[in-house]
């Protein structure tokens, strides 16, 4: 079965503020998308000049990694002072359009499900309003010296939470 990953197909969101309520949430909180821009370089490209299929991966970590840090959280930190990281546990990408040579690439992450050891995020690649890439992936938190599971530390988890 060949299902799309997205819930709905259209152009990026803005990021937005829940109705009701008094405190807006943060961007990349639980369903309010948080947006990153990207430009391809030569080191992204394959020989058909257009972007290696892996590298959605690693603008997609970038994204995450700036989403994080605009809530605050900033890994080297987290796992000094909490001993623990995240991980990536599962991906899932569809590639709908290639991009190329320098495209300035739009990387949407939203938090779908947020559970007391993992979130899974649905993260894109646009360009203008056309969806390039969209992929699921699942982070994990673990003990950094044993690597084993365990619970995101609460602070973490009271960013994310719906308000």
């Amino acid at each position: 079965m060949n299902t799309p990953l997205s819930a709905a197909p259209g152009r990026p969101k803005q990021a937005r503020t829940p109705s009701g309520g008094s405190e807006p949430r943060a961007a990349g909180s639980v369903g309010v998308p948080f947006l990153w821009n990207v430009r391809v370089y030569w080191e992204d490209t394959d020989a058909g000049g257009i972007v290696f299929y892996a590298n959605y991966l690693k603008f997609f970590e970038r994204a995450r990694t700036e989403w994080l840090r605009s809530l605050g959280v900033e890994q080297r930190a987290l796992r000094e002072t909490s001993g623990g990281m995240f991980v990536v546990t599962d991906t899932r990408t569809r590639h709908l359009r290639p991009a190329r040579l320098d495209d300035s690439l739009h990387i949407r992450t939203t938090v779908r499900e947020l559970g007391r050891a993992s979130l899974t995020l649905f993260q894109e690649a646009w360009l203008g309003e056309d969806a390039l890439c969209e992929g699921e992936i699942r982070i994990g938190w673990v003990d950094a010296a044993t690597l084993r599971p365990g619970r995101i530390p609460s602070s973490i988890l009271d960013v994310l939470r719906p308000a």
